[in-house]
């Protein structure tokens, strides 16, 4: 079995709903169960600005697909969900981000794992500190890296369910 932490987001309402659609969808996959649920933290955008406020979380997966596969399976998702890339970090109504997949580093067209911005992402941080602070994301922990974010990033992002 393989081991991913993926990341939800989304700010276009009905905004629990869409990740509650995402979860669920993901629970019902025969090939992937869900570890671990962060708390669902509402957070400021990054990036584009003129937007609304995003709800954001980190799930752990058991999955016996691969990255690629994995990643298959998200897109379907957002697609599912209505998703429409027409702003790069714009409006959506869900965003499934493959953070790590087991301790691969690879790069290819459609996937970079680890994701290449988590270490400097508050709203990814926290979630994912949340049920996995030791796992190693580009040389350190990611409690380490969460540390060394400024303390306005933080901020930013403050618990807004514990359960979803």
């Amino acid at each position: 079995m393989n081991q991913a932490f993926i990341a939800l987001g989304t700010n276009i309402e009905p905004r629990e709903a869409y990740v509650k659609q995402a979860l669920d969808l993901l629970d019902a996959n025969k090939d992937i169960t869900i570890q671990k649920k962060s708390s669902v933290y509402e957070t400021a955008p990054v990036g584009y600005q003129d937007q609304a406020e995003f709800l954001n979380m980190v799930v752990e997966l058991q999955t016996s697909l691969s990255s690629m596969k994995l990643l298959d399976v998200c897109q379907q998702i957002e697609k599912e969900l209505g998703r429409k890339r027409n702003i790069r970090f714009g409006p959506r109504t869900i965003d499934l981000d493959i953070l790590t997949f087991n301790h691969e580093n690879s790069k290819v067209e459609r996937l970079i794992i680890p994701h290449p911005r988590m270490h400097e992402r508050a709203f990814v941080l926290i979630p994912l500190t949340e049920i996995a602070p030791a796992l190693p994301v580009h040389g350190k922990s990611a409690e380490a890296h969460l540390k060394e974010l400024p303390e306005q990033d933080h901020a930013d992002v403050r618990l807004w369910k514990e359960e979803i």
